[in-house]
């Protein structure tokens, strides 16, 4: 009796097993499916729109490529980088000046001493203007940009200054209600031009004269509507109109339509009169 006992508790025990074992081979089957599921799950990956699968997935994220730290910075040296430097000069421009109103360029030398004639001149252009209802716009430094500012801004008008960073430039001058400083050249005529509707050129150098040559070039090419340029100084831009008259003229590199855009003065009444003026008939040279 005690034997069929044993046997049968041995047959339900071995059947419990069996039961044991097929349970375990089927949760084995199920974690392996969702294995399978997850690893293709993991193999997938969405960049933006882009779906990438298997080989093609990435080792690391956008944004793990974003937090990560630099390797190097070469990046900040390379023309695409740069291209963004210059993009954010535009905007930076172009939000500072948009509503700016009427204004005129004027442009001279940075070396004119406040004792010079020529400061007292552009001085009195800024007030002038400033008084017209013009803001006055110029590179921002010293010399004769100073005198402009200067006048303008005691005058209660809106004096702009658009720097330069160069290695030798000072800080933007104390006679500034909006400032800026640019990295690039091109950028900062880009903002000369568009905000301004005339041009007062007092005496000055190299700067002046690529100042001057680029807006005559605008406006020769339509690129740019503008009043005449009013040339401060008849003694100083002699020389350069004499030749402009006689070499290049005669030699047919230029038109005598493109000489009459340049009018030259002494009198800063008669010139910010004419470069607030808007277009008008080509008026003598003195």
């Amino acid at each position: 009796m005690a034997s069929k006992k044993k046997a049968k508790g041995a047959a339900k025990a071995e059947k419990e097993s069996k039961k044991g074992a097929l349970r375990s081979a089927v949760h084995a089957s199920v974690a392996a499916k969702r294995g399978q599921q997850d690893e293709n799950q993991d193999s997938s990956y969405m960049k933006g729109p882009i779906l990438l699968r298997g080989k093609m997935v990435p080792q690391n994220t956008t944004s793990g490529n974003l937090l990560a730290p630099e390797r190097d910075t070469d990046w900040l040296h390379e023309d695409p980088w740069r291209v963004l430097r210059i993009q954010a000069e535009f905007v930076d421009g172009f939000g500072a000046l948009a509503e700016l109103g009427p204004a005129i360029a004027v442009f001279g030398s940075a070396r004119t001493e406040e004792e010079s004639p020529f400061y007292q001149k552009a001085e009195e252009i800024g007030r002038l203007a400033a008084e017209r209802g013009f803001a006055v716009i110029t590179g921002g430094g010293p010399g004769i940009m100073e005198a402009a500012n200067k006048g303008a801004y005691e005058a209660g008008g809106t004096s702009v200054g658009l720097g330069i960073e160069l290695p030798f430039e000072e800080a933007l001058n104390q006679w500034i209600n909006i400032g800026m400083v640019f990295r690039y050249f091109f950028v900062r005529k880009t903002m000369f031009v568009k905000y301004s509707s005339g041009a007062i050129v007092c005496p000055g150098g190299f700067g002046t004269l690529d100042e001057l040559f680029e807006l005559v070039t605008l406006i020769q090419t339509h690129k740019a509507d503008y009043a005449p340029i009013v040339l401060v100084g008849c003694d100083y831009w002699q020389g350069l109109l004499s030749w402009l008259e006689g070499s290049v003229l005669e030699a047919g590199n230029i038109s005598k339509d493109d000489l009459d855009r340049l009018i030259v003065t002494d009198d800063p009444e008669k010139a910010v009169r004419i470069a607030t003026g808007g277009k008008h008939a080509a008026l003598p040279r003195s």
